[in-house]
């Protein structure tokens, strides 16, 4: 008796957090390194935004492996995060594009243009020659013509737009990078992983008194002249910064180069407007299947009937929750599979009270007809349960090998939503049943179970 009652305790204690997390003014949770906004986060079709489609950027024949674009997918991924752009959905499409979700954006230049760049950083030595910012540069790193590295005209001196100058390193031996503003300039604080160092060192060290260009993308960003040898790993890049340029600088060289380059196919603002007339059509659609069930379930199971419904209210309150905690974005498809499940956690509660009545039925005394009632239609709510799980696997991964991100919001949903029911229903409902006894032992069977 004094077990069942604190596991009532404890459940409460979990609802009540539930309910706290699911307030629509909740400041949000903030735990040492671990943040969260507790904000429902709604996807493109009911909240609106932009949806950029990119494509390789190479010459026809070359081929791109699936490695490259999930490699560049997620690269994506941690620029538009670090541009301050949240619940962002980038998805391969196909074998050569890349489908991005933006929702509640319309200011599209400034993450086109952060997505488009490849990102690729290049130490070039430019000997003697100084290179204004901007300038377009043929480098010998990934250039498909290497014949020549320096071009001299008849009377000696270098023809700058034609030479190929030596790359000395990439931005893939960078370890950090960070803004600077202390001084009161913008400047790009890097260092570099342990082989680069020394490739820089020996650099810095044989070419003192020449310039050692800085190059995105085959454009100069900067040219300094090396004073001293750079022997500690760690250098600066400074230039014409100001905040903007320089935090989006850092980003693209922080989250790496693409391995790809990508060019913009697509892109347009998708309006909220039939989305949120669908979202307020199931709304009520909900409201009248809930009245529906509930009815039905208090008229036909009577007291175990109430209880499921405190069940199911209580897995809607804990699925909201895990959505803002975790967090999911919502979308109508991932609405459609959360009512799915919902169903599913209903069609437990009937099992079990099925079994009910007939334990009740054929003469069981009430503790025993409780304790059989979930003994017995286990076996069918596990594997009913199991079978939509491998669904809601196959429908996700499907979405993630064919960039629809629908189809992997109703699988994750779909998922979320049959644990969760799992747990309501042999945790809550049998909580609630496991008190029946104790209060009505000897009461109409008839009047109060519907057996």
């Amino acid at each position: 008796m004094n077990q069942r009652f604190v596991k009532i305790f404890l459940l409460i204690i979990l609802i009540a957090v539930v309910v706290w997390i699911d307030l629509p003014s909740n400041p949000g949770i903030e735990i040492g390194e671990f943040s969260r906004s507790l904000d429902t986060a709604l996807g493109l079709d009911l909240r609106g935004g932009m949806q950029v489609l990119l494509e390789a950027d190479l010459p026809e024949g070359t081929e791109v492996t699936a490695t490259e674009m999930e490699t560049a997918k997620t690269i994506l991924e941690n620029r538009t995060n670090g541009l301050g752009v949240s619940e962002v959905v980038f998805q391969v499409a196909g074998e050569n594009r890349i489908v991005g979700e933006f929702p509640g954006l319309t200011n599209t230049d400034e993450v086109i243009a952060t997505l488009k760049e490849t990102g690729q950083l290049e130490f070039v030595d430019f000997g003697t020659n100084r290179f204004i910012e901007g300038t377009e540069v043929v480098t010998d790193y990934l250039s498909n013509d290497l014949t020549t590295e320096i071009v001299t005209n008849e009377d000696g001196s270098v023809n700058l737009e034609s030479s190929v100058w030596h790359t000395v390193l990439t931005g893939d031996q960078l370890d950090a990078v960070s803004v600077d503003a202390s001084t009161g300039i913008f400047q790009i604080q890097f260092s570099l992983k342990d082989e680069g160092a020394d490739i820089f060192a020996d650099h810095t060290t044989v070419s003192k008194g020449k310039y050692l260009g800085i190059v995105l993308d085959k454009k100069v960003i900067s040219c300094p002249i090396i004073e001293n040898p750079i022997t500690g790993g760690s250098g600066v890049i400074s230039g014409d910064f100001d905040f903007d340029s320089s935090n989006n600088l850092a980003i693209q060289l922080r989250y790496g180069s693409l391995p790809i380059p990508l060019k913009v196919v697509e892109s347009r603002i998708v309006g909220p407007t039939l989305g949120q007339d669908s979202l307020q059509k199931s709304i009520l659609a909900g409201i009248v299947g809930l009245i529906i069930v509930t009815l039905f379930m208090t008229l036909y199971y009577r007291l175990p009937g109430v209880m499921a419904m405190i069940s199911i209210a209580s897995y809607a309150a804990i699925t909201l929750a895990l959505f803002k905690l975790i967090p999911v974005t919502l979308t109508l498809p991932g609405i459609a599979g959360l009512l799915l499940s919902t169903g599913g956690g209903l069609d437990a509660n009937i099992l079990m009270f099925e079994r009910l009545k007939e334990e009740l039925r054929s003469g069981r005394k009430l503790r025993d007809a409780v304790h059989l009632s979930w003994t017995r239609a286990w076996p069918s709510i596990r594997d009913s349960n199991f079978a939509t799980l491998i669904t809601s696997g196959i429908l996700f991964w499907f979405g993630s090998a064919y960039g629809a991100s629908l189809v992997k919001g109703f699988a994750l949903t779909l998922a979320i939503g049959v644990f969760v029911s799992l747990f309501c229903a042999s945790v809550i409902t049998r909580a609630l049943l496991d008190l029946i006894p104790n209060f009505f032992k000897n009461v109409d069977q008839k009047k109060w179970f519907g057996a």
